[in-house]
């Protein structure tokens, strides 16, 4: 028979635990994105996800029809992934690379598409992840990473590695809250098609860089 004040016990540990369950529950995604937003801000660059006015805007240009191999740098909860997945041909493919091993494990629970593609890694070496997985060139990468914030020297080389693993017509799509990342996307992309989205917190800046 448990003793009345060792269950006392049990209940005051376990209730936080109930508490963090309930709460994770309800609030989902946006729960596991600001966990991560806390835990390395830095990376994330925002505590809440894109709006869906952003999403098309940034999606736009995509050709999707001549689309075999979309990649996405942090993708966080799969704000973006999945209005990717709804957008591609059925034989296509998704990989979504992310520093964050807590998103890529939700992500690869969260997205049952045999499309789909989550990569626990760094955006640097994009051109090995997509090797691996047995491309040899990308259509578009998309990224919403804090290119102002990264580490010194991280940023440049994500541009760099990016515009190699590109195929010509491909493009770097960029989206951004501050206007100096145009400032590493030129130094490897001649045309740089730009425009600002008011509807999403913050308002931010997009950027289309295409590998003519």
């Amino acid at each position: 028979m448990t003793h009345p004040r060792a269950h006392a016990q049990e209940s005051k540990i376990g209730l936080p635990r109930r508490v963090r369950e309930r709460l994770k529950r309800f609030f989902g995604p946006w729960g596991m994105f600001i966990r991560g937003f806390i835990k390395h801000p830095v990376m994330v660059g925002s505590i809440v996800p894109s709006s869906p006015t952003l999403i098309r805007h940034m999606l736009r240009p995509v050709d999707w029809k001549n689309t075999k191999l979309f990649v996405e740098y942090g993708p966080g909860v799969g704000t973006f992934c999945r209005p990717v997945l709804e957008r591609m041909a059925g034989d296509a493919t998704l990989i979504a690379i992310d520093t964050n091993e807590d998103f890529i494990d939700y992500l690869r629970k969260d997205i049952r598409d045999s499309r789909f593609i989550a990569v626990h890694g760094s955006a640097a070496d994009v051109e090995e992840i997509v090797a691996a997985h047995g491309f040899q060139k990308a259509d578009y990468v998309l990224s919403g990473l804090p290119f102002s914030t990264l580490p010194a020297g991280v940023g440049p080389a994500i541009a760099a590695a990016t515009h190699r693993v590109l195929r010509p017509g491909g493009a770097f799509l960029v989206y951004q809250f501050r206007a100096r990342a145009r400032d590493f996307l030129a130094v490897h992309f001649e045309r740089v098609d730009n425009a600002f989205e008011w509807v999403n917190v913050p308002p931010c800046f997009l950027f289309w860089a295409w590998k003519d």
